[in-house]
């Protein structure tokens, strides 16, 4: 199963709340979540895969999904953030409800393993391990003293298992000295948040530590409903259970658990000096990604989605640019760059959580450009879908095709709009846009009128079962 919450606050701005860090191409042409699905793909290991995740986010996930050839996957769709133990009492149901005997492997969706040939070979240990009634977390050798990962330290080898040992004790997020002092004397391992165990067991567990959490997963899923493909969790219901991590409610507490030691590399990528570690240097030891130039600089992370960035005598900086935001800080500091986005949230800034680009289950749009009384979007219809039969009070819209062929509808009438074409859509008409083609369609939208915002629609017909 995939957990697939979580804004990815501090790295921003190129994770936002409404397109978080999981559903970006951060290390390589895949995103964070399609690799994490492509490691558990093998038919041969694994039964079609469970995700829970934001519900804002389901057509974004579904989408990467299909791309990677995902089969069959179940989403449930979490109506608020209640951390991690909820969605994985959440997963273990289904599993169980699928399979009396299934075990879970429970992966944050936003993890780097670049070695799956090792990492489904813990998994397979791990398995024989949990199949005889354990829960059994992956340690990693830590590499670098990192305060903000969580370490285990590992006590005597069960007698029933080889290579499997008992927790001694847990060590969450230490100081700078204490992780170093860890990771100098040796003895314990990063815990990677990756457990495998038999779904019952995690129910009963649950049941025996943390009851509140497996009542509300319950009541969620015996009220939830079908959205098109997905399961949409009770709001009611699930909001009314405590919001607490998994290791805080289980894997902390539960004296049925054993850790193993993974021999896979493991990065959890929760900051920018994560990528930075990851990344591809240069000399200098600079990582730089996109528009990105760097003169008498060393040990940065220099990353540009938009304009071109240089850098000039500086060194151990993170500097990140994206079309409408740009962050500049000490590779040291840059754990606390979630402060930044509470700060900007608290002024009601909109690039602390939306990104310029906007998901759509049908594509995507942005702003180009805005002023009094007008606004120009881009526009990108993927192959088949369309937007809704929709209507606006009070602004009148002017679609200009760039590539592709569209179908306006407009009241009655259905016109094909091609390339270096436009057609008028007048304030208050019914009026839908459609790509009939198997390449994207990609449209320039001027509005015009007294009130721009995004809520001045009424749709009579959508094909994603939206209000």
């Amino acid at each position: 199963m995939l957990l697939s919450g979580g804004t990815g606050a501090r790295l921003w701005p190129a994770s936002r709340e409404s397109h978080p860090k999981q559903l970006l191409p951060l290390t390589e042409d895949l995103t964070l979540l399609q690799s994490a699905a492509a490691r558990v793909s093998d038919p041969a290991r694994f039964e079609p895969l469970i995700v829970v995740a934001n519900a804002e986010h389901r057509f974004t996930i579904a989408e990467q999904l299909r791309i990677i050839g995902a089969k069959d996957p179940l989403i449930a769709l979490e109506p608020c953030g209640r951390n991690t133990a909820a969605p994985t009492a959440v997963a273990a149901l289904l599993a169980r409800d699928l399979d009396p005997a299934a075990l879970i492997l429970v992966m944050p969706a936003d993890h780097v393993v670049r070695d799956t040939a090792k990492f489904l070979a813990s998994v397979d240990q791990a398995a024989a391990i949990a199949a005889r009634g354990a829960l059994v977390l992956f340690g990693v050798d830590p590499t670098s003293p990192i305060p903000d990962y969580g370490y285990i330290r590992p006590g005597a080898a069960l007698e029933t298992d080889a290579g499997a040992y008992r927790v001694e004790h847990f060590v969450e997020k230490p100081s700078p000295a204490v992780a170093e002092a860890m990771v100098k004397g040796g003895g314990h391992l990063w815990n990677s948040g990756l457990l495998l165990a038999p779904a019952q067991l995690v129910i009963d567990e649950l049941e025996r530590h943390e009851p509140a959490v497996l009542l509300a997963a319950k009541r969620s899923l015996a009220e939830a409903r079908r959205d098109l493909d997905f399961v949409r969790l009770d709001e009611a219901a699930f909001q009314a259970g405590p919001s607490i991590s998994l290791d805080h409610a289980l894997t902390e507490r539960t004296d049925r658990l054993a850790v193993i030691k993974a021999e896979f590399d493991w990065t959890d990528v929760g900051a920018w000096s994560a990528l930075w570690a990851l990344g591809e240097k240069t000399s200098a030891g600079n990582v730089l990604i996109g528009e990105a130039f760097a003169e008498a600089t060393t040990n940065s992370y220099v990353r540009s989605e938009g304009p071109l960035v240089a850098t000039l005598g500086v060194r151990d900086l993170i500097v990140v640019a994206t079309p409408d935001a740009v962050l500049v800080a000490d590779r040291g500091s840059e754990q606390d760059v979630g402060r930044i986005v509470e700060l900007l949230r608290a002024a009601g800034r909109e690039p602390a959580t939306q990104a310029r680009q906007v998901r759509r289950p049908w594509g995507w749009y942005e702003s180009v450009v805005s002023g009094a009384g007008f606004q120009v979007k881009r526009i990108t219809v993927a192959p088949g879908c369309k937007l809704s039969l929709q209507s606006h009070a009070h602004r009148a819209e002017h679609w200009v095709v760039v590539s592709g062929v569209a179908v306006a509808t407009i009241g009655d009438e259905e016109v094909v709009v091609r390339a270096n074409e436009s057609v008028f859509i007048p304030q208050g008409a019914r009026h839908r846009l459609a790509n009939p083609g198997d390449q994207p369609l990609s449209v320039i939208e001027v509005q015009s009128g007294d009130y721009l915002g995004e809520d001045d629609i009424v749709r009579f017909e959508d094909d994603y079962a939206r209000n």
